[in-house]
């Protein structure tokens, strides 16, 4: 499936989920009782922090700082191919790609979780739907399994798109090969064409369903870091508050640069042409400015404790948080650790290991100032 059906699929998933809960957006718009609306008026009064100027420079200064740290992030990898330690099939590249595996898992049940839990109990918001059924939880559990079903359909569609292409042209090829008394006549191994090493159509075709999968990772991954970048930048941009902004574009770079780091290596892994490698760079590394500049566009007319803001942001951080449990454990931690390349070491497993948690670690240690 070519990726701007892909993104069409979910955009229009994303439009029905907003859809569904329109009826609850209506809902939430009836009056609070007084004491929550005493409370609503007490959260957005509180100006102990509130310093329109410096949060103003503070943005200004975060807008290209964590557009640099997303750019370096990203790109990393992808420069690093020239290295001979960092190629995707030297101990490193796993090692370095575990580490950013932690932080994108960390990013998802220590960040963008929370935060859907705080907005979608607020004291602005009424007691009933909000506080009397979870959430968070369970659109996190239908982002999680909407993501599994668009992978396995994307995968599918691919699959047959190449076969369908394909048709009839590997097995001629068999065929000419195998009847060929030349000894030139048979099938490389990437990288090692001594005339020794052989390998069969069916480690061609698996090499391909791999590379496949590869992208469709990217996709999804990519989509998954957008939503949740363009929340978080917006909120931040809305913000009027020194004592928020100022910690978390401290955290936004650390964030950016590693999450960046695990998105180039799955990047690198898909093999892509230098425009689709530089359309994703290009949309990972703009997305959190990007909801910035937004978020001070719309200072006026945003309000944070505001009941539509918050199930809307709420419904999105628990969704994108589902998405990024699935990514980061399923399609980044769990492929490359029941892989055979970690499965035949473990002493590699183990150091992996501790890059996840030093990844998860680091990350989660940030969610004391963001």
């Amino acid at each position: 499936m070519p990726s701007s059906q892909a993104l069409a699929l979910v955009s229009l998933s994303l439009a029905l989920l907003l859809c569904c809960t329109s009826p609850l957006l209506a809902h939430a718009q009836t009056p609070a009782t007084d004491p929550a609306t005493d409370v609503c008026a007490a959260l957005a009064t509180d100006d102990a922090c509130h310093n329109v100027p410096k949060a103003l420079r503070l943005k200004l200064i975060g807008i290209p700082t964590i557009l640099v740290s997303s750019v370096i992030g990203v790109c990393l990898p992808l420069f690093a191919k020239s290295v001979p330690a960092l190629q995707p099939d030297r101990n490193l590249f796993y090692v370095v790609k575990a580490f950013a595996s932690g932080v994108i898992l960390s990013t998802g049940y220590m960040h963008v979780l929370p935060d859907s839990f705080d907005n979608l109990n607020s004291p602005c918001l009424p007691e009933k739907p909000w506080r009397q059924f979870p959430f968070t939880t369970f659109v996190a559990m239908l982002a999680a399994v909407f993501t599994l079903m668009v992978d396995s359909l994307m995968l599918t569609f691919y699959n047959r798109k190449k076969t369908g292409q394909d048709a009839g042209a590997p097995s001629s090829a068999a065929v000419a090969n195998l009847e060929s008394p030349e000894p030139e006549a048979h099938w490389h191994t990437h990288g090692h064409g001594h005339g020794t090493a052989l390998a069969k159509p069916d480690d061609a075709e698996a090499g391909q369903m791999q590379l496949r999968r590869n992208r469709v990772v990217v996709q999804v991954l990519e989509m998954g870091i957008v939503v949740h970048s363009v929340v978080i930048g917006l909120g931040m941009g809305a913000s009027q508050s020194v004592c928020t902004i100022r910690p978390l574009v401290a955290a936004m770079c650390f964030h950016q640069m590693f999450e960046g780091m695990g998105l180039g290596g799955c990047i690198l892994q898909a093999e892509y042409g230098t425009k689709m490698k530089a359309g994703l760079v290009f949309f990972f590394s703009t997305t959190t400015p990007f909801g910035i500049a937004l978020g001070l566009a719309l200072t006026k007319v945003y309000q944070d404790n505001s009941p539509t803001a918050l199930i809307v942001v709420g419904l999105l951080n628990a969704a994108s948080a589902g998405l990024l449990h699935y990514m980061a454990l399923v399609e980044l931690l769990a492929a490359d650790f029941m892989g055979p390349k970690l499965q035949g070491s473990v002493k590699l497993q183990l150091i992996c290991l501790t890059a996840v948690l030093l990844g998860a670690g680091g990350m989660a240690v940030m969610s004391k100032w963001a």
